[in-house]
């Protein structure tokens, strides 16, 4: 087969995933095998687990060479496994990255027909809330009123004008992940939000479009929905107050912010790596927006 499309590195952040992984796996190594033009990597990064999923995926690995796993044996949360994949960017020589989530609910098939959107856009992100989105299982309707709740806060605290930020069905050329990832902080389930508003801030093209999706048993985000909802209002609120002229005021409060996330019992947002440098050579963990800067060529 010609080689049509970009190469694709897909990212699948995994918690515990032991039961249900295998069968995903395997859907998704058979269809880019035989669907896809080009080259392409499935890697897992393990966040903490605490049952056999990493045993499973080398399992798979040994059937399909285009698997492999990154393991971190303590929990960094769904958004810190995210950034620690997303590093791959300054280092691989894959066009497109994208990510899913490990319990199927987003198929093979959907993550193709973003990458196949990727000349139109530096990211192309499915959404659950669009036209056209073709839904087999629907969210139960707290978690299609939560949700809407989160997006009405994203909106006006934000402003980015995005239906659906949550859907863990998005691709990015790998040159603009590389270029923000510095100011990805949020390791909690609202990485998202950090992620997109990112790019928005680098002046990066994000296109939304509707995607096939199957809301899955099991989902641990409905497993401890008010703790994941509070937390996720509060990275919101932080991302805000990080491309503010305020934040450094803040600073006093900071203890408190950690109180409040360990308490949630939530991973806490990380530090800026690329701050200056203080005294005896240490880095100092400025907590600052990226600067942005024109993308080559635009």
């Amino acid at each position: 087969m010609p080689v049509t499309e970009p190469s694709l590195l897909l990212l699948i952040p995994a918690y515990n995933e032991e039961s249900r992984i295998e069968p995903v796996l395997r859907e998704y190594a058979h269809y880019f095998q035989g669907q896809y033009g080009s080259k392409f990597r499935i890697v897992v990064v393990l966040n903490g687990c605490r049952d056999n999923t990493l045993g499973v995926v080398r399992r798979v690995a040994r059937e399909f060479p285009s698997i492999e796993a990154v393991d971190f044996p303590d929990p960094i949360g769904k958004g810190g496994a995210l950034i620690e994949g997303l590093k791959m960017a300054a280092s691989t020589s894959m066009d497109v990255i994208a990510y899913v989530d490990a319990d199927g609910a987003s198929p093979p098939q959907a993550v193709h027909a973003l990458v196949k959107l990727m000349d139109q856009a530096d990211a192309v992100i499915g959404s659950r809330w669009l036209s056209g989105a073709v839904l087999h299982q629907a969210q139960t309707r707290l978690r299609r009123f939560t949700s809407r709740c989160f997006h009405l806060l994203v909106e006006v605290l934000l402003r980015m004008h995005i239906k659906d930020t949550q859907c863990p069905c998005k691709a990015f050329r790998r040159t603009a992940v590389e270029q923000i990832h510095s100011s990805l902080r949020i390791a909690d389930l609202a990485f998202d939000v950090n992620l997109l508003f990112s790019l928005k801030q680098a002046g990066f093209k994000i296109l939304e479009v509707p995607t096939e999706w199957t809301d899955k048993v099991g989902s641990k985000v409905t497993s401890a929905l008010f703790r994941s909802s509070l937390t996720m209002a509060l990275s919101v609120l932080r991302i805000r107050l990080i491309y503010s002229p305020f934040y450094n005021w803040l600073r006093p409060l900071r203890p408190l912010e950690g109180w409040i996330y360990r308490k949630l019992k939530a991973p806490q947002p990380l530090p800026n790596t690329s701050g200056k440098k203080g005294e005896g050579g240490k880095t100092e963990h400025l907590l600052r927006p990226p600067e942005t800067r024109p993308r080559d060529g635009k």
